[in-house]
């Protein structure tokens, strides 16, 4: 009997949230890393399904590094990265357009379908709905770096999306994009997943941003799990730059998020999706699983 009480009680907690996020927006970005979890990857599947089931409407954007490592060195070919990107050559962008915007892609969906939800891909097989151009960087002599195939996102379909989720269908849609191009003159691009998460996320100005990896969120001591930073705003991640706390690959991960949010996307969280549920103790429960960066200190 006790069990049961303290199922009940869970639900009840939930109830606030389910109600307070009713056909809001969602966008959930999986990384790569944890594609090639399968158990990671059912808890987070059932929570997706969770989630549509009870009002909320979730747009996945996916990755898919790993596999697309392993695919290249099948194929012969050393992955080289260029200022945290990986270098596309027109063999590159075949394996990530194989690997990443139809295998991947098509094989979430059919998961998502087998668990009773319903999905479609948005790939370049169906229908693509992220747009962009070449990516240009510039080296610390200010000479431009060839990235290959590497693009940035200019614009999103919102309007397919909408269309999709008004009935019922979880959008799922790979980290590439088309330039604006008629025709065979449209050419495809690899993207940073975080990129176009982001991008997603502040064209169809959603609630949530949820990015699911393999660290907790922001750590006070990155290398201590349990000194996880719940709630970050944007003064307080400055302060924690001058300090050195966030480092490395952490610094443009937070320093988007915070771009995100000033763009009109209400709170952005990184969380260890590898935690059975953790997109739904994130979501459902007061104190939360992650860190989530808002504009101001107050958690809502």
């Amino acid at each position: 009997m006790l069990g049961a009480i303290e199922k009940a009680d869970v639900l009840i907690e939930a109830l606030h949230w389910i109600r307070e996020f009713r056909d809001k927006v969602f966008v959930i970005k999986l990384g790569g890393s944890l594609m090639t979890n399968p158990l990671a990857m059912s808890h987070l599947l059932q929570d997706l399904v969770f989630l549509e089931t009870v009002g909320i409407r979730p747009i996945v954007v996916h990755g898919g590094g790993p596999a697309i490592n392993r695919a290249m060195l099948e194929a012969g070919l050393q992955s080289r990265f260029v200022l945290g990107r990986r270098y596309t050559c027109e063999k590159t962008l075949e394996i990530v357009e194989r690997v990443l915007a139809t295998e991947f892609n098509e094989q979430l969906v059919e998961q998502i379908t087998i668990l009773g939800g319903r999905a479609r891909s948005l790939n370049f097989n169906t229908k693509c709905v992220v747009f962009g151009e070449p990516l240009k960087l510039k080296d610390d002599d200010g000479n431009d770096l060839d990235l290959g195939f590497v693009g940035t996102v200019t614009r999103v379909d919102t309007d397919t999306i909408f269309d999709m989720m008004k009935n019922g269908i979880i959008p799922v849609i790979p980290s590439m994009c088309l330039t604006d191009g008629e025709g065979e003159n449209a050419q495809k691009l690899n993207v940073n997943a975080d990129t176009v998460a982001m991008a997603v996320a502040q064209a169809v100005k959603c609630e949530k941003l949820v990015y699911l990896s393999d660290i907790n969120g922001v750590r006070a001591d990155k290398d201590d799990p349990d000194s996880l930073i719940p709630t970050l705003t944007a003064e307080m991640a400055e302060e924690l730059f001058e300090k050195g706390v966030i480092q490395a690959g952490m610094i443009p991960k937070v320093q988007a998020c915070l771009e995100t949010v000033e763009k009109g996307v209400r709170k952005v969280h990184i969380v260890d999706g590898r935690l059975r549920h953790a997109l739904m103790l994130e979501i459902f429960t007061t104190v939360g699983v992650g860190t989530e960066i808002v504009a101001s200190a107050k958690r809502k």
